[in-house]
C-alpha cells in the first residue's frame, strides 16, 4: 500500500493522532507506557469495545441503537437475580441467559423497525426507557454488592489467559476480556467480509431501495442486525459485572453516547454504508485512553462529557458535508 493511499483512510489519522497523545501521556506519566498498564487498559475497555462493535453495525445500516447499554444493563442485572434465587453458581449459565435475553430485547426492538418501519433512533429512545423501566418494577431494584454476588463472576473476573510476574513479585495477567473481545471481532469481521448478511448490512446503509432491488431480504438482516446486538450486549453485560463485582440497577445507562461517540470518531458514517471495526476499535482506544487519562495532563475529568460531545457533534457535520459534496458531484457529473 503506497503512503498516498495509506494517508486517504480516516484510521491512520485516527492512530497518528493516538499515537501522540499516549507519547505526550507517557512524558507526564512513563508509567502509563507499561505493559502491565495496557493490560488493564485492555481488560477495562473490552466491555465498551463489545458493545461498540454492536453499535457499529447498526450504524453501518444507516441506524443509531441508543438502547444498547439498557439491553447490557438489564441483561447482567436479571441473570444475576436468576442466579442468586435458584442458587445455581456458573459463569457459562449466566452467559447463556445473558445471551438469550440480549437475543429477545434485541428482537423486539427488530420488530418495530423492521415490520412498522419505525427510525432506528425512534424505537431505541423508546426500548431504552421501557426495558429499563419494566426491570425496576418487574425484577427489582436492588444492589449487588461483591459480597452478594455468586463467586463465578469473581472467578471470572479474575481469570488470565497470559500471566506474568511484576517487579515487586505481584502476579499480574492479560485478561479472558480480551480474548473474548478478539473472538468476537473475529466473529463479526467474517460475517461483514464473506457472507450474504454483511454485504446486505453494507447495502442497506448505502441505499436500502437499492439493496432491496438488488434482492437482499431487508426485514430478515435487520432482524439479524438487532438480535446480534442484542447477543453482543448480554456478552457485554456479563463482563461488566464481573470486572466491576457490583450489580447496580441504574448503572450503563448514559454511556450509550460514549459508545456512539468511539464509533464516529473511527469514521463510522452515522448515515450509513460505510466504516470499518479497524476504526472503531481505534475510536474505543482513543476514548478510554482520554477518559481514563485526562488527570495527568492535567486536565479536569470534567472534560469527558465534553469532548465526547464534540466528537459526536463533528462526526454528523462531516457526514452531512460529505453527503451534499456527492451530491453536488453527481449534479455536475449529470
Amino acid at each position: 500500500m503506497n503512503i498516498k493511499k495509506l494517508f486517504s483512510h480516516n484510521e491512520t489519522y485516527l492512530a497518528l493522532v493516538l499515537i501522540v497523545f499516549c507519547a505526550a501521556l507517557t512524558i507526564v506519566s512513563p508509567v502509563f507506557l507499561t505493559i502491565d498498564n495496557f493490560a488493564v487498559m485492555a481488560k477495562t475497555s473490552a466491555g465498551t469495545a463489545i458493545l461498540a462493535i454492536g453499535v457499529f453495525i447498526v450504524m453501518l445500516s444507516g441506524g443509531v441503537d441508543v438502547s444498547c447499554t439498557a439491553v447490557a444493563l438489564c441483561t447482567h442485572y436479571i441473570t444475576t437475580r436468576i442466579l442468586l434465587d435458584s442458587g445455581i453458581d456458573n459463569i457459562f449459565v449466566a452467559f447463556a441467559c445473558a445471551i438469550a435475553l440480549g437475543i429477545g430485547l434485541g428482537a423486539f426492538n427488530a420488530v418495530f423497525v423492521s415490520i412498522f418501519k419505525i427510525p432506528v433512533l425512534i424505537v431505541t429512545l423508546g426500548t431504552a426507557s421501557f426495558f429499563h423501566g419494566a426491570m425496576l418494577e418487574f425484577v427489582g431494584s436492588k444492589s449487588y454488592n461483591v459480597g452478594d454476588l455468586p463467586q463465578c463472576y469473581k472467578d471470572f473476573g479474575d481469570m488470565s489467559v497470559i500471566s506474568w510476574t511484576l517487579p515487586n513479585g505481584t502476579p499480574f495477567g492479560l485478561s479472558v476480556f480480551f480474548f473474548i473481545l478478539l473472538a468476537l471481532l473475529l466473529l463479526t469481521w467474517f460475517i461483514l467480509k464473506f457472507t450474504m448478511i454483511g454485504r446486505g448490512i453494507y447495502a442497506i446503509g448505502g441505499n436500502p431501495e437499492a439493496a432491496k432491488r438488488a434482492g437482499f431480504n431487508i426485514p430478515a438482516i435487520q432482524f439479524f442486525i438487532y438480535c446480534y446486538v442484542g447477543f453482543l450486549a448480554g456478552i457485554m453485560g456479563i463482563i461488566h459485572v464481573s470486572l466491576i463485582l457490583f450489580a447496580y440497577p441504574m448503572g450503563l445507562i448514559g454511556s450509550e453516547l460514549t459508545v456512539i461517540a468511539a464509533v464516529v470518531l473511527g469514521g463510522t458514517r452515522i448515515s450509513g454504508g460505510k466504516g470499518t471495526l479497524t476504526g472503531v476499535m481505534l475510536g474505543v482506544a482513543m476514548i478510554m485512553v482520554l477518559q481514563k487519562n485526562l488527570v495527568l495532563i492535567g486536565i479536569s475529568s470534567y472534560w469527558q462529557d465534553f469532548f465526547v460531545g464534540l466528537i459526536i457533534v463533528i462526526g454528523v457535520t462531516i457526514t452531512n458535508v460529505q453527503s451534499k459534496l456527492k451530491s453536488l458531484k453527481g449534479m455536475g457529473a449529470a
